[in-house]
């Protein structure tokens, strides 16, 4: 199921899912006349007994209630309660850390490592992101994005996917000259990345990434990335060195509670920003620039530098 957050012609934002044809939106909250919710955010709290009325209704059966090009996709959950971002992926951290002249800790190798982002700074597929002012470096990170269904601590990693709701693509857009600077005091990124994280075009049900699961128990899909058209990362997820799992059993850990509407960021795909050929691949992100982050099964992620 993919589910999207859109506006149509009274311009207020709806939850719903999208056609199996792709070529339709489905307003949840008309279709079930008021059954389900308006937002997305209320739909993830109570989603269990909200699929199961999906299921016993045979909602997924009926006709689009617009036309894909007659609305507007938006974040499609445009509220996390939460957003931590991890360096999940080694190879990038050892490219974007020699970028920065520095080593990568042995400590990286004996738990996942996150921040805090900006959870109200989200922005949507085909919403403008303003480069910050005076920013010269700017650049883009592919990365997938972790919903969290249901709130639990202490979650042990092999028990996580219960607490996984679905899964998006999320562009972690960064000021790199920001965040040299800020990296020296020895506190980790803030203003750097505080301005945009970009996550669609929808959320796709963890049912639906199942079958590409590989021995491991990675996700083995295409993540790739292109700049006004030129081609830039092709990656893959499965080479992810901290599962999902085990950065929800970190960040839970010590009784804290994750909630429902919470985003888990992977971190960036090995080659998948510019800092990691410092600059070299492409020169930093300009107003004008096309950014487009694909990853196979969760679609593709379009925005444009302004």
């Amino acid at each position: 199921m993919k589910l999207v957050t859109f506006t149509d012609s009274t311009n207020k934002p709806r939850a719903g899912w999208l056609t199996a044809d792709a070529t339709g939106v489905v307003d949840m909250h008309r279709i079930s006349n008021g059954a389900l919710p308006v937002d997305m955010l209320s739909f993830i709290d109570d989603h269990e007994r909200y699929m199961a009325l999906i299921q016993a209704n045979n909602w997924r059966s009926l006709p689009a209630t617009h036309a894909i090009a007659d609305v507007t996709l938006l974040a499609p959950l445009p509220n996390p309660r939460s957003f931590r971002d991890y360096i999940g992926f080694e190879q990038h951290l050892k490219n974007a850390s020699s970028k920065f002249g520095h080593q990568v800790a042995p400590e990286w190798y004996e738990m996942p490592i996150f921040y805090f982002t900006n959870h109200q700074a989200i922005y949507g597929p085909g919403q403008n992101i303003p480069r910050p002012a005076r920013e010269t470096r700017m650049d883009y990170e592919l990365e997938m994005g972790c919903i969290i269904g249901k709130a639990g601590r202490n979650i042990p990693a092999d028990q996580a996917d219960a607490y996984i709701f679905g899964y998006t693509i999320f562009n972690d857009f960064t000021a790199r000259a920001i965040q040299g600077k800020e990296m020296k005091c020895n506190l980790g990124p803030a203003k750097g990345k505080d301005f945009a994280n970009a996550i669609g075009p929808y959320i796709v049900t963890k049912d639906e990434l199942e079958p590409t699961r590989d021995e491991t128990g990675r996700f083995n899909v295409r993540m790739a990335s292109r700049i006004n058209g030129q081609p830039i990362c092709n990656g893959n997820f499965n080479t992810i060195h901290y599962t999902f799992g085990q950065m929800m059993e970190r960040a839970s850990e010590n009784d804290v509670m994750l909630h429902p509407g919470d985003i888990i960021g992977s971190g960036t795909v090995g080659w998948g920003s510019l800092i990691e050929t410092n600059f070299e691949a492409h020169r930093p992100l300009e107003p004008g620039d096309v950014v487009e982050l694909e990853i196979d099964g969760l679609g593709i992620l379009k925005n444009q530098i302004v």
